[in-house]
């Protein structure tokens, strides 16, 4: 009888899940469009692989379910799985459920954020990430001894909807993750402490070191930035620069 190596085995897998990634690219494109053109083929299977991987860590192996486990990564920011904006997230992937019992759950919490924060076809982020491209070209308004309160009125400016979806302790817990992280890399103003904070809000807990948005990595960790404040002063332009690529009006005849 014939009968196949562990080697042979390994390849064909290997094999599978290169077709997979393949599939993923073309799905993604389809999927994020304008976040996918800014990304690149490179990046965006940088950031593929990196979902595939996470995904089986929670017993996700087959195809439909890693696809769904990629489609919140978009949605989402790569560390979904661990973010607190998305408690529900955690405790179903954590779950002992069959991996579909567990992907048939997530899709019902995906829908109901859909309905309660994004809005249709998304309008309502689309929306946020104007408001968040706004604040880049105004001053700040508080100051370090009302950050919290002050950071929460921004937010809720920013997103109303995603900031009654959190509730006021989940939006407390992120400025506090927020100004650590911009203490981190010592960031002298409180206008830094607000880009990260915002940044975190926007693209999720791990947005700074996301492959999605490796332009935020890149600039925290570039060792020829030698001062803090031009640190997030190149934060913030490049953050604007995103922006203006993302909400741009897409070029005729492009989707959206």
């Amino acid at each position: 009888m014939f009968q196949l190596r562990d080697t042979q085995i390994k390849v064909f897998e290997q094999a599978a899940l290169r077709n997979f990634e393949n599939e993923m690219v073309v799905h993604s494109k389809e999927f994020t469009p304008r976040l996918c053109e800014v990304l690149g083929d490179e990046q965006l299977r940088v950031a593929l692989r990196q979902a595939m991987n996470r995904a089986g860590t929670y017993g996700f192996t087959n195809r439909g379910s890693m696809r769904l486990f990629i489609e919140m990564m978009f949605l989402f920011g790569s560390d979904f799985h661990t973010d607190p904006q998305y408690p529900w997230a955690a405790k179903i992937l954590q779950a002992s459920d069959d991996q579909m019992e567990r992907a048939e759950q997530l899709c019902a919490q995906i829908l109901e954020y859909q309905a309660k924060v994004s809005g249709p076809e998304a309008a309502n982020t689309r929306k946020a990430l104007r408001k968040l491209l706004d604040l880049t070209q105004k001053p700040v308004t508080f100051s370090s001894n009302d950050f919290v309160a002050g950071m929460r009125e921004e937010m809720t400016r920013i997103f109303p909807q995603k900031a009654a979806y959190i509730g006021e302790e989940g939006l407390t817990a992120l400025i506090h993750e927020g100004s650590a992280e911009a203490r981190k890399y010592h960031f002298p103003t409180v206008r830094g402490e607000v880009l990260v904070a915002a940044l975190i809000f926007a693209f999720g807990h791990g947005c700074t070191d996301d492959p999605l948005y490796p332009w935020i990595a890149r600039t925290l960790k570039d060792e020829k930035i030698i001062e803090p404040a031009a640190r997030a002063e190149r934060l913030e332009r490049k953050a604007v620069t995103w922006l203006e690529h993302v909400l741009a009006v897409p070029r005729e005849g492009a989707p959206t």
